[in-house]
């Protein structure tokens, strides 16, 4: 049985079929966050696609597209990211910086 999965920054929406870390389609996997996850569609062998997750400031449910969310330790949506970005690396910083740019 599946559900849906939305997007709270670009919309994009589809159907996810567990939510976790260890999905019981893929007994082998640990992830390392609670993820939307759907089964692949053209797996034979029980593979999966990861669609998305949950901010751990704010909890919204983001995609992992560039546009939409960053995961450094946790997953982050590209505004929580923005405005705490004095609390991660140097590094993470410019590349916070570089993503809202290009998404203006």
């Amino acid at each position: 049985m599946s559900k849906r999965f939305t997007c709270t920054s670009c919309d994009f929406v589809v159907d996810y079929h567990f939510k976790g870390r260890q999905p019981p389609f893929a007994k082998c996997i640990m992830l390392l966050e609670d993820c939307y996850i759907m089964k692949d569609p053209f797996s034979t062998s029980g593979g999966f696609v990861t669609v998305g997750g949950s901010c751990s400031l704010c909890s919204k449910d983001v995609c992992l597209s560039a546009d939409c969310s960053l995961f450094y330790t946790q997953r982050f949506c590209l505004t929580c990211a923005h405005r705490n970005q004095q609390e991660f690396p140097k590094q993470i910083q410019e590349e916070i910086l570089h993503r809202a740019k290009l998404r203006d």
